[in-house]
């Protein structure tokens, strides 16, 4: 019935279960985020692909980091640690979108609000 590995080392399933909550509560707020610039009143450009692009990749990686933890083969130190690096790698890069994505709407806003002739 135990699939895991009894000689490699183990990570204690109180701190396994901590480690879903906050990559579950990280993605969830990677996808509210997505979810809440796919509204903003701004009309989207293509230039935005450019924080579109990494947030999406970023979410994709929570997510595979999410479904390796959920497996109860999760308690196995190695691919624990694996499913962290992945983790942090997605949250890497939708963080980095992220901060384009406030980037091209403060330019973006900054642009529109210039008074016409200054320079």
């Amino acid at each position: 019935m135990d699939n895991l590995d009894p000689k490699e080392e183990r990570v204690e399933p109180v701190f396994r279960n901590g480690t879903i909550t906050i990559v579950g509560i990280l993605l969830a707020f990677s996808l509210g985020f997505i979810t809440h610039w796919a509204a903003n009143p701004i009309p989207w450009q293509t230039y935005h692909l450019i924080a579109v692009l990494p947030i999406l990749v970023g979410i994709a990686l929570q997510i595979r980091a999410l479904a390796i933890l959920l497996d109860i083969k999760s308690l196995q130190r190695s691919i624990h640690d694996r499913a962290s690096r992945i983790f942090l790698a997605g949250l890497i890069f939708a963080a980095c979108g992220v901060a384009l994505a406030i980037l091209l709407d403060f330019f973006d806003i900054s642009a529109k609000s210039a008074l016409p002739g200054a320079s």
